[in-house]
């Protein structure tokens, strides 16, 4: 029985420290990706919003101006 109660602190305490080290790792690469999302992707998500604003606000311009072409030719 003594060396079943080992064998099983054995095993507790080798599963512990899996567990401690993946948890460990886990941290780090949360860290790493949150700072890979904050310094490359939310930056280029925000060029190219400005961008695609920039395109919807030239069709939207050029629409008005298609309106405005033929309403007037309506007349």
């Amino acid at each position: 029985m003594n060396n079943f109660n080992r064998k099983v602190e054995a095993a507790t305490a080798r599963v512990g420290k899996t567990v401690g080290e993946t948890t460990e790792k886990l941290e780090k690469e949360t860290s790493d990706f949150i700072k890979y999302l904050n310094d490359e992707v939310v930056p280029a998500v925000r060029q190219h919003s400005t961008k695609a604003l920039r395109v919807a606000a030239q069709k939207m311009q050029d629409l008005a101006n298609y309106m405005e072409r033929h309403s007037a030719s309506r007349k």
